[in-house]
């Protein structure tokens, strides 16, 4: 067995402060406070960015349609429609849903010279749609007979 040995006064185990422990907690809650906004804002311009890419895709569907018919699908009232008839001939598996999930509007005249397809934007409910750049989010996305007719562009919030 060993004799019990007295530490002196260089053996002492040193910790950190109360202090110190304060300091480095409040600086990770401040770089924390910096990212998590720029990093959702990321997100949302990321899910933005799909839904166009997924617009742009299926209204290349919707024209080859056009193409092949010398017009537009006609008196098409909604998204199941619309996907109905260019699937799988024009584009297999479309997506359902933008990038926050939201469904895709659809719409057609009775005439099928007109047609509309529909994002809502991260809220998911119908915006004001005055045509040209958005800066929120919550716009919709239009794509109107073959171009986009609202879209968003620059700083968003």
């Amino acid at each position: 067995m060993r004799p019990h040995r007295a530490r002196n006064e260089s053996e002492t185990e040193r910790g950190f402060t109360l202090i110190e422990l304060l300091i480095v907690v409040a600086i990770i809650g401040i770089i924390a406070a910096i990212a998590i906004p720029n990093l959702m804002n990321a997100v949302d311009k990321g899910k933005q960015k799909r839904s166009m890419s997924d617009l742009r895709t299926i209204c290349s569907a919707v024209e080859s349609y056009a193409v092949d018919t010398a017009k537009y699908p006609m008196s098409m009232p909604d998204w199941p429609t619309l996907k109905g008839i260019i699937n799988p001939y024009f584009i297999k598996n479309p997506p359902d849903a933008d990038g926050w999930s939201n469904p895709w509007e659809a719409a057609t005249t009775s005439s099928g010279s007109d047609y509309t397809v529909t994002s809502l934007g991260k809220d998911g409910t119908a915006s004001t749609r005055t045509g040209g750049m958005t800066t929120d989010f919550n716009c919709d996305i239009l794509f109107v007979d073959g171009h986009f007719f609202q879209w968003p562009e620059g700083t968003q919030s």
